[in-house]
């Protein structure tokens, strides 16, 4: 059963590791992104140059937006990017297909750049320049618009680096080779450059595959990153060595936060004092810059649990309860298919030790987004299509297995702990029935930690009259009363 990069082109695991890549799955996405400051702060020349090559990149766009104006052309041309979705990490939940960085990035960066960031490249209150500055004056530009950035300006490095892997450890019938666009910049003619190169072939997307080096991938935030700014702004604030300016800051900040202020007010003000004063912005950096060693380690530890969660345990899960029970066989119409397959699922997690997949250091996950990339992983060697967040206009549903548009079922999978279970059960997928007019009932998978969290589900069910409705099934993937020897 393939489901890794290592599946597909067989390759030993301990291979990749020692090469230093990390093993992505080729069904779909998984959330890791590639953090600039690990290439800022890294003691790998190699790694220091590739920033290096990324500021410049980021000043020669400076330039262009502060000497006048740029048309639509150039525009597209200089600031617009498409995903590298060869690599497999970021947000999709479905194959690997990501929006990229558009317009309406590449409008806010030559905005930003002209008027905001207008000593980008020549700071002096910090150690270097950072591309992840130009997410923290304003919301919508996250870790996978500064991680797709960022992939793109190292795309060359990327590309050298899998070629080199490819050439020495897989087979020649799995490589081709392909001409790609948009690897190197010419600071001459001022356009992208292609180039040709020898890569693994992934035959079922007709596409090539990117490799990419675990120690400058992190999940979650950057270590740069606008919520740590706004979580922390009155002790970034306070820290300010000019006293003048720390004193019209900290007034700013009593004038305009109320007492009773919720999060969503606290932020625009927040957003507010970063337009009016973005040297913030340098001191947050530099602070971040101090702490650096630990961004390393911090990132270390999330990529590692990364392949706990979505790679080491999902492979147990396939080898030693799906696979010998027939997880896979085909059973008929989607309604058929995928209620069994849950029920199965619940077998397993509930009798046979298969919660583990759960746990991350003896923790349970807490993320739906975590539980949902785990089941479409197990789901992928389905006849059905297996779709995520199926949307027909009136809400999402997590999956949606069909067999063309007379055999469909939608499946929702939820954490108990989520606040919104009850509304959720109440009205999401009645309203996705209406609109997307599935020929099958929906079935609502609940997974459950502890008997507190089974008591509140159980409560919910009551109130809403769906006690023992088949098509909601709790599954429970507490440690508790499960065989000896699982124990997460």
């Amino acid at each position: 059963m393939k489901v890794y990069f290592s599946d597909f082109f067989e390759v030993d695991p301990a291979i990749l590791e020692e090469y230093g890549a990390f093993n992505v799955s080729l069904i779909n996405d998984l959330p890791l992104f590639v953090d600039p400051f690990l290439l800022f702060n890294s003691r790998k020349r190699h790694y220091i140059e590739l920033h290096n090559n990324i500021i410049k990149y980021v000043r020669f766009l400076k330039e262009m937006s502060v000497g006048g104006a740029i048309n639509h052309g150039l525009l597209t041309n200089w600031f617009v990017f498409k995903e590298v979705k060869q690599n497999w990490l970021g947000f999709s939940k479905e194959g690997n297909e990501g929006s990229g960085l558009g317009m309406t990035f590449a409008k806010a960066l030559h905005r930003n750049l002209k008027i905001v960031f207008t000593d980008f490249g020549e700071e002096t209150l910090t150690r270097g320049s950072h591309l992840e500055k130009l997410c923290l004056i304003k919301e919508g530009v996250g870790r996978d618009n500064i991680s797709d950035f960022t992939t793109n300006l190292i795309k060359e490095y990327l590309l050298d680096y899998t070629q080199t892997f490819s050439q020495k450890h897989i087979k020649e019938e799995y490589l081709r080779r392909k001409t790609v666009g948009r690897v190197r910049f010419n600071y001459s003619s001022r356009t992208w450059e292609s180039e040709t190169y020898k890569l693994p072939f992934f035959a079922l997307k007709n596409d090539y595959v990117l490799l990419t080096p675990r120690d400058i991938l992190t999940k979650d935030e950057s270590w740069i990153n606008r919520p740590d700014l706004i979580h922390n702004i009155e002790e970034i604030a306070e820290a300010i060595p000019n006293e003048q300016l720390r004193g019209q800051i900290s007034q700013y900040l009593i004038r305009n936060i109320p007492e009773d202020a919720n999060k969503k007010e606290q932020r625009e003000v927040a957003t507010a004092l970063l337009e009016k004063y973005p040297v913030i912005l340098d001191y947050y950096i530099r602070k971040q810059e101090e702490d650096g060693d630990r961004a390393s380690k911090v990132s270390r530890e999330k990529v590692l649990m990364s392949e706990i969660l979505y790679i080491t345990q999902i492979l147990e899960l396939i080898n030693n309860y799906l696979l010998p029970i027939g997880f896979y066989e085909n059973r008929g119409e989607t309604y058929v298919e995928a209620y069994e397959r849950v029920m199965f699922l619940k077998d397993v997690i509930e009798n046979k030790g298969g919660h583990k997949i759960f746990y991350v250091k003896g923790e349970p996950i807490n993320k739906e987004d975590d539980l949902h990339i785990l089941y479409r992983l197990t789901w992928y060697a389905s006849p059905s299509d297996v779709g995520q967040e199926a949307n027909d206009g009136r809400g999402p549903v997590d999956f949606k297995i069909s067999r063309g548009n007379k055999d469909k079922t939608l499946v929702e999978f939820k954490l108990s702990s989520n606040k919104k279970l009850k509304q959720n059960l109440e009205k999401q997928v009645e309203i996705y029935e209406k609109a997307s007019d599935p020929t099958n009932p929906s079935i609502k998978v609940i997974l459950h930690f502890s008997e507190k969290e089974h008591e509140r589900v159980k409560k919910v069910l009551k109130e809403l009259n769906l006690e023992g409705d088949k098509n909601i099934v709790l599954i429970d993937a507490g440690k508790e009363n499960k065989p000896s020897g699982s124990n997460a």
